[in-house]
Parts: C-alpha cells; structure tokens; sequence
C-alpha cells in the first residue's frame, strides 16, 4: 500500500499480500482509518499485484432512485482523480457497508443492496474499469457480489475476523496505523449534542447575531469584529491549552465547560466572514495546532438548531488542521460534515478533494504562512497592500487544488461558484452566514 494515497497505511517497504474477500473485509477499517458504516467504500488497485490507491467513501443513499447517477459519478470520481495523481486503475474494490435495520437480517441488508452493486459494477466496468471484487458488509458478516463459489461465500455470509487477529492488523499495528472506531463515533464528536444547554446556546447566538449582522455589513466594522474574533479565539485556545489531557471523550465534556455559549456564539458568528476564516486557518502547526483543533470541534458541537449549518466553518477548520498534522481520516471525516451542512462550501470542497488526492498540505502551509508575513510587514511599514499579498493568495488557491467533482461525487466537491472577495455577506437563517 502506498502511504500517500487517501488513507494512512504501510508504506512500499512493509508489503502484505491479501487473499480473497475475507482479507480484504478485514483490510477496511485499516484503509480507511474508521469503520465506516453506512457507507460506499471504492479503493482503485494498480499494476499486477494490486496495489492499492486512491479510495474514496460516501453514505449510502437512501433512495434507490439515486443509485444509478451516484453510481456513475463515484466511479468518474475515483477514476478521473487516480489519473490525475498519475496513473488509471486497474480495476477497483467496491465494499458496501450498512447495519440491518430493524427486523432485518444481515442477507437481507445485502439483497437490498445488491442492486447498488450492480450499478457500481456496470459504472466502473462503463469506463474500462473491473470491478475486481465487491463485498457488503453487515452485522458483523460479509457478502461477496462476486464470488459465485457457495463454498467459500456461503448464502449466509461468512463472519468477520476478530479484531486483531488477521494478517493485516498485525501490519497495521507494526506500522503504527490505528482504527479509531467507528464514523458514526467520529462524527459524534462533531454534532451538537441534545441537552438543556441547547436553548441556551440559540439563545446566544440569537443575540450575538443581532449585534453582529449589521458590523458585517460595513467594511470597517467587518474588520473590527474580525480582529475581535480573532483576539477572542485566541484567548480560548490558550485556555483550552492549559486544560490536563484526558481520554477523547472526557476531554471534548472539559472543553464544553471551559467556553462560556456567549463566547461560542461570538466565534462561531465571526468565523462566517471569510477572510477571518482564512486567518484563523493560520493556527494548523506548532504548538497552535492542538488547542486549535479542539477549539474548532467544540465551536462545531455549539451550533445547535437552527444554527446547524453556521458549523461548516469550524468543522473546515478542524479537518484542514487534522490535514494539517497528518490526521487524515480526522480531517476527511470533519470535512464530509461540513459538505453534508452545506454542499456549495467552496473552502471545504477544495480541502477535501486535496485530502482525497493525496496531495502534500505543505504547500497550503506554506501560502499561508506567507500572508502571515505578508501582514506582519504591512503593520512594521504602515503601508497599504504590499507586493505579493494577491500572489500569495491565488498560490493558496492553487495549493488545494482547482478542479472540483460533479455534485454527489463522494463530496469532495460540488461545484459551487466561488464568492468574489468585497461581496456582502447573505442571510442565514439566523444572523450571518458568508465565506465560502
């Protein structure tokens, strides 16, 4: 497995040789990061030996209605994106991955589905891709679509391997990989949780919204409260910094109780104008990286209804700093969710599709550690815009990566218009939503 591809995993060096569908079931968790339930996992496999590549992963639909234009544009997707990092596949691993729902057995979780995998299997085969192998996944068994052979992939699946007594989870393990449970947990961590402080964050944010809307439809003002935002995210970080560590849970409860839902709602309003966004995404290395990434999570967990979609800017924030610091399924996790609230968010369609490629965040670092500096000579000099600033700006641009995915294309980016710089800020449906 190559480690620069869509998921961490061992390196060219540490080769391991899966055999049939049961290893490869096995494989996922370590693929992706997560087990990643209620999803479509497709994996392009290069050369002879089957080297895996790029992969990519979204829910599955709930309307089979939508099966046959999904189908279609994850594999252009998968497809298309290999070719640009250099090489077409192969052929591809289609897993599809969902629990029985009530009353349902496991089998008929994968007949249900199977109509899925068809439609998977013709996409790829469409554009001179095989689909080498195509597995459903379901309470705790596996399904091959493929295998004909009732002996070794029986009516009544085959049961998994238990966790870490396979081939490939001793490799993980020597190769320093973890699986960190499963999406539905990951994203946990990200979602307002219901309890009786909800009221009283709307609460907040109604009334920051008030006071906040018509500063951010001045220009001076706009910059006054993005200063303030900034200074006051800062001061947050710092807190959250001084805080003991703890397991992950206990620390996101720490977290909650450290930020007052005034302060909250303050950022999470503030972060809605784009350009404060942009400086804040500063804060993705070094000691800054941490207390950012937490603050970040806690600020997504605070947008409570009807304020669910102001989320997608911190949860942009959070995924471009796991990014950042090589936390990969962190940040395409983080990123899914920001996509999911709101699919036209420009700054996360261009993360994401440059996490999925695999491409070196360092170049994206480096942009904008420039503007930093760029700022820093600005204020020593008292002048006004200083050579480099806009070429500093169109590299960052550059440095995620300009094309963008049909809409639905394992939501690395629905193409949206990008907003021009100076535009007033629109109307959420509570205070102030801009920046994309």
């Amino acid at each position: 497995m190559n480690k620069h591809h869509e998921s961490t995993g061992p390196s060219d060096e540490q080769q391991i040789t899966l055999r049939g569908p049961a290893e490869l079931a096995d494989a996922l968790p370590y693929l992706m990061g997560f087990h990643p339930n209620d999803s479509v996992v497709m994996v392009a496999l290069h050369g002879g030996r089957g080297r895996f590549g790029g992969r990519l992963r979204l829910g599955i639909p709930q309307s089979a209605h939508e099966w046959p234009s999904v189908a279609e544009q994850l594999a252009e997707c998968l497809i298309k994106g290999s070719e640009r990092r250099g090489g077409r596949p192969d052929a591809i691993v289609v897993f599809l991955c969902q629990d029985p729902a009530e009353g349902e057995t496991g089998h008929q979780t994968m007949e249900r589905l199977r109509p899925l995998a068809q439609r998977l299997r013709t996409a790829c085969g469409a554009l001179d891709v095989p689909v080498l192998e195509a597995l459903c996944i379901s309470g705790g068994r596996f399904w091959s679509y493929v295998c004909p052979d009732a002996r070794c992939c029986p009516a009544d699946g085959n049961p998994l391997a238990m966790p870490g007594t396979s081939v490939m989870a001793a490799a993980a393990a020597y190769a320093g990989i973890q699986v960190r449970g499963s999406l539905r947990e990951m994203e946990s961590r990200l979602a307002p949780q219901p309890s009786a402080a909800g009221g009283e964050q709307q609460r907040a944010l109604d009334a920051a919204g008030s006071a906040l809307v018509p500063k951010l439809l001045d220009e001076e003002s706009r910059r006054e409260v993005g200063g303030a935002t900034l200074e006051l995210a800062r001061r947050l970080m710092e807190r959250l910094g001084q805080a003991p560590a703890a397991t992950p849970s206990l620390s996101d409860l720490n977290d909650d109780r450290l930020i007052s839902h005034e302060e909250a709602a303050a950022v999470i309003l503030g972060l809605q104008d784009r350009e404060t966004r942009d400086r804040a995404a500063e804060w993705m290395e070094g000691p800054d990286a941490e207390p950012a990434l937490r603050l970040w999570r806690a600020l997504a967990r605070r947008c409570v209804a009807p304020y669910e979609e102001h989320a997608a800017a911190p949860l942009t924030l959070a995924g471009w700093v796991s990014w950042s610091t090589g936390d990969e399924p962190a940040a395409r996790v983080a990123l899914g969710l920001a996509l999911r609230l709101d699919p036209g968010y420009t700054f996360a369609q261009l993360l994401h599709e440059a996490c999925n490629q695999g491409l070196d965040p360092e170049t994206l670092r480096r942009c904008l550690r420039g503007e930093r500096g760029t700022r820093t000579v600005r204020r020593g000099h008292g002048t006004g815009r200083v050579a480099g600033a806009r070429s500093a700006r169109s590299a960052r641009s550059q440095a995620v990566g300009r094309r963008r995915t049909r809409p639905g294309s394992a939501r690395p980016g629905t193409t949206a218009g990008r907003r021009r710089t100076g535009q007033l800020p629109a109307q959420g449906r509570r205070g102030t939503r801009t920046g994309r």
